[in-house]
């Protein structure tokens, strides 16, 4: 590509998380420094939708102090969206008018902030713009608090979820230790995971605390008789006991937990996950009395217990991913490549998106305890530095200050389009 000053689209996509918005920090902050090359950064409304729509935001209206406020903001500033596009040989068309609104505002940057299927929207637009000879560089920047993009060691958001899963799961351990004699025995505690094991492994380095703990991931296939048996044994030695469940815990025939419920008193399913799934089991079987939790969205937007590695780590992916950009790559995304566990040390590497897209890392079998319900030394060598360090935001009031961008939309200089 020239070496023209051209502008460059950034959309964040899918679930958002504590630290995205430092991505976006990054991306902004340093395409700001080459004025030369870049021009505006437009920001895509609601993710891709925007460029669909044609509802772009002018980040260059925002000052310095904002954008620079986004590395401690959660959420994503300019809008997310759960919306992925199909297949070039489905919907062709809704291809096309990315290119049509990216030539409209003289766009040559592509900047794409998510998980895998962003990862796989990135890699199309990329084909289709050179099948179109239109000159774009399609950059993806990885984010997903699930952890499983493959080739980079770990994804920003992940950290910080691992950090408030283990703190949650540890104080509120402590709470039902303090309880145990006379009332709750056993607390559960659902994460994030549908496929991956990931977040629920952060609730393993309890154990370092002497904790008594219980890890149902998705990677094992649930065993009823063996998980009672083991509450229970947890139960008789130290009292009490937590468990800590991936929403994608699944019995052998692949139905999920939480597909089980539970039923009121006229035989209606009620609607819940499998946190109340596996507490009332527990009380059914084994007469523990018990509280139960599902972490939600509270796991991923809690940025005032972010890690400081997770946020340094999105933001410099940002940056990279725009200087990759400068470079002439295509197709690509900036990468954590582990170097040492201790003293922990990392380079910024690059992995190509037709490695990416569409694949999906599940925790390695190593990682887990033999009988299934534990993490091991190896795995808690591979999360402790994830988790290391505080960057708290500043507060006032008592409360955390967060920044919200004007978010200016930039006219439109096409007609509408109606997705399909």
């Amino acid at each position: 590509m020239s070496q023209a000053r051209t502008n460059a689209f950034y959309a964040q996509s899918g679930g958002v998380t504590a630290v995205i918005n430092a991505s976006a920090c990054g991306v902004i902050e340093t395409a700001r420094k080459h004025p030369d090359r870049i021009g505006t950064v437009y920001a895509g409304r609601n993710g891709i939708l925007g460029a669909l729509a044609e509802d772009l935001i002018d980040t260059s209206l925002e000052s310095a102090e904002a954008i620079s406020a986004l590395r401690s903001t959660p959420s994503g500033a300019f809008g997310s969206c759960r919306y992925k596009l199909k297949s070039l040989e489905k919907n062709r068309r809704e291809y096309e008018r990315l290119i049509e609104v990216f030539k409209a505002h003289g766009i040559g940057y592509f900047f794409y902030n998510g998980g895998g299927d962003s990862a796989d929207t990135c890699f199309k637009v990329s084909q289709l713009s050179q099948s179109m000879g239109y000159p774009l560089q399609a950059i993806h920047v990885p984010k997903t608090i699930d952890n499983d993009l493959p080739i980079t060691d770990c994804c920003p958001g992940f950290g910080s979820v691992a950090k408030y899963v283990a703190l949650s799961t540890l104080e509120a351990s402590l709470d039902v230790r303090s309880m145990a004699a006379t009332s709750t025995k056993v607390f559960v505690i659902e994460v994030m995971g549908r496929h991956a094991g990931w977040i629920a492994a952060a609730g393993g380095l309890v154990e370092e605390h002497g904790i008594p703990v219980v890890i149902l991931f998705p990677e094992i296939e649930f065993d009823q008789a063996k998980f009672l048996a083991r509450v229970d044994a947890m139960v008789k030695q130290h009292g009490y006991c937590s468990v800590v469940v991936s929403e994608g815990c699944h019995h052998p025939d692949g139905t999920f937990l939480a597909e089980q419920g539970t039923r009121d008193a006229f035989g209606h399913a009620q609607l819940g996950g499998a946190a109340p799934v596996v507490a009332n089991m527990i009380k059914t079987a084994l007469g523990h009395k018990f509280h139960w939790a599902v972490a939600d969205y509270l796991q991923r937007a809690a940025r005032h217990v972010a890690s400081a590695t997770d946020v340094k780590q999105a933001y410099e992916l940002g940056a990279r991913a725009v200087e990759l950009a400068l470079e002439g790559r295509n197709s690509v995304m900036p990468t954590i490549d582990r170097i040492s566990d201790v003293p922990y040390e990392y380079r910024i590497g690059v992995a190509t998106l037709d490695t990416v897209a569409n694949v999906e890392k599940m925790m390695p079998r190593d990682f887990i305890s033999e009988d299934g319900f534990g993490i091991t030394d190896k795995c808690r060598r591979y999360l402790a530095p994830l988790i290391e360090g505080e960057d708290y935001p500043a507060y006032r009031n008592g409360l955390p200050v967060y920044v919200t961008l004007k978010n200016e939309a930039v006219a439109r200089k096409l007609p509408a389009f109606a997705s399909a």
